[in-house]
């Protein structure tokens, strides 16, 4: 069972790869991240029930990593506003201000 779960978790962390990677739309990047956030969410829960000693650690780590998620979504979004209102897009290649 465990590794049907792995590979649900590694085609999920791959898809989530190449959208950050190969996307130039800033918002579909920030979707990209969190499907890879899920991802690693995945495979602790499964290792924390499947693996060779069972316990809640991979469940608590889960939480936090929801957690950190979470504030990582509402700072990543309120610097896409604030870009949005100063560029009028949110093409990642446009954002360039801190090169010069």
């Amino acid at each position: 069972m465990l590794p049907s779960y792995l590979m649900l978790a590694a085609i999920l962390f791959c898809i989530g790869l190449y959208g950050a990677l190969t996307k130039r739309n800033a918002v579909i990047v920030l979707i990209s991240i969190e499907l890879m956030l899920n991802a690693v969410n995945l495979n602790l829960v499964a290792f924390a029930k499947y693996g060779a000693l069972p316990s809640l650690t991979g469940q608590v780590f889960t939480l936090f990593t929801i957690s950190v998620a979470a504030a990582e979504v509402a700072v990543g979004i309120a610097i896409l506003i604030a870009l949005f209102r100063l560029k009028g897009t949110v093409q990642a290649d446009e954002f360039d201000e801190m090169r010069r």
